[in-house]
């Protein structure tokens, strides 16, 4: 399998026609090979939707002049937050609830739009469902890339901490996530303990399980269905941390995994994207590629051969970089050496 380049693309909608074959030229000459492009975000569609409030319909702009690139197009979409007023208010047990019983709709952690629906609720997988089918049906879409697929936080990267001037040295229940109705009743018939009464909630395998399973079940079961029934791929971006996000993705049936190797949020150098990236391979069947996640706005252009270096001496099959916004001319004239 030869190595295939991605780039996140946020969605700019001031941004002319012109200006967009021109950003897209400028990517593909250096060799990025797909976009990702951002058509949600949990308050409003870029593309035209039939149930979502729609910002504009860029997708539909966007999408032509990609393909004249020579671009794969990825339609990135958030999965598990919802910002949508209508649906926080109208329904709110859709929503999270920490181990203090407080829910992201009144009480988010860490930023405003931490509010992560449950995924133990049927009519959340009906509404992640008729979002992703919405997409898939673009013909012009190569595949459908998620993002968000997990639950909060429970514990931040360690640069993130200070930014929010918090000390995270274990699960403290603020922070812990889902305990509503749905999943203590679903947990309790499954185990027979309600996980409240969990002396220690962090330490107990089952609970622990119980929810990568949540996500694992939509991810499988209800998400690559769709992504097949319209023959489209499917691909996550992921948290290398997986385990503080109940984010179990080496068990998921996807066609590609994008760990988001940000190693300035976890105060470290290129030499910890070679081993993230390392672990993350074995974990994955061999079916499976694995394509780095780099964060542009903490690489200098001189350092990103040597982020890319330690991402293929890793065993990935590529890298994505985020965002294609960031990347000043001289990023891509050193991805561009990089990757030739």
């Amino acid at each position: 399998m030869r190595h295939k380049y991605w780039a996140w693309v946020t969605s700019a909608t001031r941004l002319t026609v012109d200006e967009w074959k021109h950003r897209f030229a400028i990517m593909r000459e250096a060799g990025i090979d797909a976009v990702l492009l951002q058509v949600y975000q949990s308050e409003h569609a870029y593309y035209s939707s039939n149930h979502l409030p729609v910002k504009e319909a860029w997708l539909e702009t966007i999408l032509p002049i990609a393909k004249a690139a020579g671009l794969e197009s990825h339609a990135w979409l958030w999965v598990m937050p919802c910002n949508i007023p209508e649906i926080n208010i109208k329904h709110p047990e859709w929503f999270m609830v920490n181990a203090l019983g407080e829910s992201v709709v009144e009480k988010p952690a860490y930023v405003s739009y931490y509010k992560f629906m449950c995924p133990s609720r049927p009519e959340v997988h009906e509404y992640v469902c008729n979002n992703m089918t919405e997409l898939a049906q673009y013909s012009d879409i190569d595949g459908i890339h998620l993002d968000y697929i997990r639950y909060p936080d429970v514990i931040l990267a360690e640069a993130l901490q200070s930014k929010y001037n918090i000390k995270q040295d274990r699960e403290y229940p603020e922070y812990d996530y889902c305990y509503c109705t749905a999943c203590q009743n679903d947990f309790e018939t499954q185990t027979g303990v309600n996980p409240l009464i969990l002396a220690d909630p962090g330490a107990n395998d089952a609970w622990r399980q119980f929810r990568y399973d949540r996500i694992t079940n939509l991810v499988n079961n209800t998400l690559v269905p769709i992504a097949r029934k319209y023959d489209k791929t499917i691909s996550a971006a992921v948290f290398p941390n997986w385990k503080n996000v109940r984010q179990q993705w080496a068990a998921w049936h996807l066609d590609a995994i994008l760990p988001m190797l940000y190693h300035g949020f976890y105060n470290s150098d290129v030499n910890w994207i070679k081993q993230q990236t390392e672990n993350g391979v074995k974990a994955l069947p061999e079916t499976i590629p694995l394509y780095s996640g780099l964060f542009a706005g903490h690489l200098l252009p001189k350092e990103l051969p040597k982020a890319i270096e330690a991402s293929l001496a890793g065993g990935a099959k590529g890298v994505s970089i985020f965002r294609a916004a960031t990347m000043t001319n001289q990023h891509w004239a050193s991805f561009c050496k990089a990757v030739n």
